[in-house]
């Protein structure tokens, strides 16, 4: 039998046969001392397999996910009392109005190889932040000075969202585009400087002459494809091996291996006036002339979207060309002055009156079937039937693109750099989106079968059976009677645009036809902002590694305490309760080997002198 009395374990008092304790705490000692080492073993696997490497990999590709999915459908109103929130603002100076985007980013995490997380900022009613004013700046043209005054209203409605405290660290950028490069070198200047000068009295934001500029088509193109790779994802390479890779050589690299990362995507824009392509060249190109290498150079645009000008992992050599006259409105305008003056030039060889009446039109196969319409000013009409004929059309409209013989051109002749279309991607937008959805109703992925056979269909169908399909609402909502009467040209047009002028293979799959990407529509301002602010998380960076030894004990001291603590606390008072076993056990053999009868002299002594009395 066994007493315990509840007084501090060191005395603690036990009575038990000297014979019996050896038997009873030997094999029990040793039961604890195996479930014990069972116990350190499988803490050890977990430590090593489920607590490390496990569970960082998994944190990793959690916040990464979570990163991207933020960025792309994050609608909540953005929390304005975060301080370590970071804005900045784009003006977007347009040909027909200008607009102001509001931008903000967390501070960086201190990782050189992450871009900063930019986001359009929303307002409390989870609407992004922007507001667009009428007509454009370059009306201003005659009367410069009053610049500041036309962009006043849309910084003052910036200043409304972004804390006042950090105006002095909210960098402005105001970029003009196509409005402004049409005017004179000296116009534009004077409009720039009057900016400079009255913007910093009125306004206390980060802003310096450099902000303020006109920039190129070239550069809007940039921009344009920075924003739409930033939206999906293309620029953070630390997670590749489910997405696509390509192999780069990377632009000013001392390296001579290949630099894997993921594959970027193509940009392609038709407007109503130009048609635009974008896209990364991954490798080292060559040339067929030095004249040619001479124009290449306006057309590849290399640039480091890393804080760190050392390091090459984001160094991105991108093609880009805008082709003025070849949107679809500019096309059909040219089509038809071409149809007018041949078709006077002929009239006056033959005497005949072809199309200068409704009674005898010309035919256009790029008109649906049996439509009326008349083109020209009014001392030059003409009168046209569409015969509907999509092959024709396409035939018709080759010249107007102005190929060459020369290699590796597109339209206009123009230099164009191989594409590796077994390995690429592009997002095809505006015109390219508008001419498969609008009336075709198959936006989206893009097959050339499946378009070109919708495209003959409905060119052939007769004008008053599409007014009808329209009357009853079987197209697009925004589509509109001019959208009806010209989607065949457009389609055509686009067709060979992107074949015969882009040389895009007619089995190629990877093209997306899109009017916003994650239901958002990305503008060539979010390009802009993160691409001249591409410096700044070196701020947080050097702030980081100033924190150094300390910022790592703290994070793992957190760590342990809040994932380890129970089991190192297990481990210990189970260390504690075998040694106080194997301490009671010394202790009782010492009093068994005290107490036995040849060991207690005193005892016999004291026994013999009782006999005695």
């Amino acid at each position: 039998m066994i007493s315990i009395s509840c007084l501090f374990p060191a005395s603690w008092h036990f009575s038990v046969s000297s014979q019996v304790l050896p038997r009873l705490l030997v094999p029990f000692i040793r039961q604890l001392i195996l479930i014990g080492l069972v116990i350190c073993l499988i803490g050890l696997i977990y430590l090593l397999f489920v607590g490390g490497k496990g569970r960082t990999s998994w944190t990793r590709e959690e916040n990464h996910f979570h990163r991207h999915l933020a960025r792309v459908t994050d609608v909540d109103a953005t929390d304005t009392s975060n301080p370590n929130l970071n804005y900045g603002l784009v003006v977007d100076c347009g040909s027909s109005g200008s607009r102001v985007f509001v931008y903000c980013w967390p501070r960086h995490n201190g990782n050189p190889h992450e871009l900063l997380d930019i986001r359009q900022m929303r307002d409390q009613h989870r609407k992004p932040v922007v507001m667009k004013i009428k007509p454009g700046i370059s009306e201003l043209a005659k009367t410069p000075e009053k610049a500041s005054d036309y962009i006043y209203p849309l910084l003052s409605f910036a200043t409304q969202h972004i804390p006042k405290h950090k105006h002095q660290e909210t960098p402005l950028y105001i970029l003009c585009t196509a409005g402004m490069r049409i005017l004179p070198e000296s116009q534009q200047e004077a409009l720039l400087e009057d900016l400079r000068t009255d913007i910093p009295v009125h306004f206390n934001f980060l802003f310096s002459d450099s902000h303020v500029e006109v920039i190129t088509g070239k550069q809007e193109g940039v921009y344009a494809w920075i924003g739409i790779n930033f939206v999906l994802g293309r620029f953070d390479h630390v997670n590749t091996d489910r997405d696509a890779v390509v192999e780069v050589n990377v632009p000013g690299s001392d390296q001579q291996e290949a630099l894997t990362r993921k594959r970027t995507t193509g940009v392609l824009d038709m407007g109503g006036v130009s048609t635009q392509i974008a896209y990364e060249v991954p490798k080292t190109v060559s040339f067929a002339s030095p004249l040619q290498e001479e124009v290449a150079k306006n057309l590849l645009a290399e640039f480091n979207l890393g804080c760190d000008a050392h390091r090459t992992e984001h160094v991105y050599r991108v093609y880009v060309s805008t082709f003025l006259g070849f949107g679809g409105n500019a096309a059909r305008q040219r089509y038809e002055e071409s149809l007018i003056r041949n078709t006077y030039a002929q009239n006056m060889l033959s005497g005949q009156h072809v199309g200068e009446t409704a009674d005898s039109p010309v035919p256009d196969p790029c008109l649906p079937t049996d439509l009326q319409d008349e083109i020209g000013p009014s001392t030059q009409k003409l009168h046209l039937r569409g015969t509907g004929d999509f092959d024709q059309c396409r035939q018709i409209l080759q010249p107007y693109l102005n190929r060459t013989n020369d290699t590796q051109t597109s339209l206009n002749g123009i230099y164009q750099p191989a594409i590796d279309y077994n390995n690429s991607q592009f997002y095809g937008f505006s015109e390219f989106y508008y001419c498969m959805e609008d009336v075709l109703r198959m936006g989206g992925d893009y097959n050339a079968s499946s378009y070109t056979h919708a495209a003959k269909s409905y060119c052939a169908t007769q004008w008053k059976t599409l007014r009808q399909r329209f009357d009853s609402g079987l197209y697009a909502s925004h589509a509109d009677l001019h959208r009806l009467k010209y989607q065949c040209f457009k389609s055509a047009w686009m067709y060979e645009v992107l074949h015969s002028g882009f040389s895009f293979p007619t089995n190629y799959k990877n093209l997306k036809t899109a009017l916003l990407v994650y239901d958002k529509e990305v503008q060539w301002t979010l390009g802009a902002i993160l691409y001249r602010t591409r410096f700044l998380p070196l701020r947080d960076i050097q702030q980081e590694t100033l924190k150094g030894f300390h910022s790592h004990w703290r994070h793992s001291f957190s760590f342990v305490n809040n994932h380890y603590l129970f089991l190192a606390c297990f481990f210990i008072v189970f260390l504690s309760i075998m040694l106080y076993l194997l301490r009671l056990r010394r202790i009782h053999r010492r009093a068994a080997q005290r107490y036995s009868p040849s060991s207690v002299p005193w005892l016999e002594d004291g026994l013999e002198s009782l006999n005695a009395i």
